[in-house]
C-alpha cells in the first residue's frame, strides 16, 4: 500500500511487515503494545468496567516529552493480522469493556476498518488521537466518540516538540470535522459515553496563554464538547535536558489556567489534579492482550 494516510502523506509503500522510508516506520499489518481494560480515562469513558484499549505502535508526531515513548518512538510491539486485530475487539467487549479505545490509530485505520467488517463490536468505538489528522480519515472512518488531543496552537512549539510546523492548522480542521460528525455528546443510562468528543489539553511548563488560546478557540468553533484539562505532565525521554519542558507544571501555572478554562461555556469540564503528575499512570506494554 502506498501510504499518505497522515497530514505528513509520505507516499511511502507499506508491506505487511515492512515500511523503511515512512515517517511512522509501521507496516502495514497493525503492530500492538497492549491490549485491555483501562480505568484511567475520564469517567465517562472508564466507567466502572474500564475502556478497552488497544495501544498501536508507531505515531505521525515525535513529541518529545511524549510518556508512551517505548511505542511511539522506539516501535516497541507485536504485529498483527486484521483477523487477530477483530478477535482482540470482541475479548475486549466479552471482559465488560464499556467501549473499544485506539489510542493512535492513525496510520492504522485501514486495518482497524478492515478488522471491523470481520467484526464490529456493539459497544462504542473510540479514536483517541494526538490531533494530527486528515480531514478526509475523519469524514470515513466508523468512529462514535473522539478523544482528541489539541496540543498546541503556537506553530513554534508545535514545530520543536512534534515535529508539526503545522500542527494546529491541522488539527483544527479535523477537530471540525469530527465535531460535525458527531455533535454534542450523548449517554447511556450509566452515564457512559456512547458518542461525542472530548477535547484533551495537557497544560506544558510556560504554555499558559497558548493554553488560554486553545480554550477560547473550541468555545468558540465547538462548545458541544466536554473538555479536559489535563495536568499530568512531567519530564520524560529528551524533555528532561530540555530548557523549558525539564520541569513539571507550578500550582501558578495551573490555578491561572483552571480558573479560565472553569468560566467557558462547554458542554462539560474535566479536571485532572497537579498529584496527577506521576508515571504510576503509564501502562505497562508488556504486550498483554496481543
Amino acid at each position: 500500500m502506498i501510504c499518505n494516510l497522515c497530514p505528513r502523506r509520505c507516499n511511502t509503500e507499506r508491506s505487511e511487515y515492512v515500511n523503511e522510508s515512512g515517517f511512522c516506520g509501521m507496516p502495514l499489518f497493525p503492530r500492538l503494545a497492549r491490549a485491555g481494560l483501562h480505568f484511567w480515562e475520564e469517567p465517562c469513558i472508564s466507567g466502572k468496567n474500564g475502556s478497552g484499549t488497544v495501544f498501536f505502535s508507531g505515531c505521525s508526531l515525535r513529541c518529545i516529552y511524549c510518556q508512551n515513548l517505548e511505542i511511539s518512538h522506539k516501535n516497541h510491539g507485536k504485529t498483527v493480522s486484521y483477523e487477530r486485530l477483530a478477535d482482540i475487539f470482541k475479548e475486549l467487549e466479552d471482559k465488560g469493556a464499556e467501549n473499544i479505545n485506539l489510542v493512535n490509530p492513525t496510520h492504522y485505520t485501514h486495518a482497524i476498518k478492515r478488522a471491523l467488517e470481520i467484526y464490529k463490536p456493539k459497544i462504542p468505538i473510540v479514536y483517541n488521537t494526538g490531533g494530527y489528522e486528515r480531514t478526509e480519515i475523519i469524514d470515513s472512518f466508523p468512529a462514535d466518540i473522539y478523544l482528541f488531543d489539541l496540543k498546541y496552537c503556537d506553530d513554534k512549539k508545535s514545530l520543536e516538540y512534534s515535529s508539526a510546523s503545522d500542527y494546529f492548522s491541522v488539527a483544527k480542521k479535523a477537530l471540525l470535522a469530527a465535531y460535525k460528525r458527531v455533535g454534542a455528546p450523548k449517554f447511556n443510562e450509566n452515564g457512559i459515553m456512547q458518542s461525542g468528543i472530548i477535547v484533551r489539553h495537557l497544560l506544558l511548563p510556560s504554555s499558559t496563554n497558548d493554553a488560554i488560546k486553545i480554550i477560547d478557540w473550541c468555545e468558540n468553533n465547538c462548545p458541544d464538547v466536554i473538555f479536559s484539562l489535563m495536568a499530568q505532565y512531567m519530564p520524560y525521554g529528551d524533555a528532561k535536558q530540555h530548557k523549558i519542558l525539564g520541569r513539571r507544571i507550578t500550582k501558578r501555572e495551573y490555578d491561572k489556567v483552571l480558573s479560565y478554562c472553569e468560566n467557558r461555556n462547554f458542554f462539560e469540564i474535566y479536571v485532572q489534579e497537579l498529584e496527577s503528575a506521576t508515571s504510576d499512570y503509564i501502562p505497562a506494554f508488556n504486550l498483554e492482550g496481543v
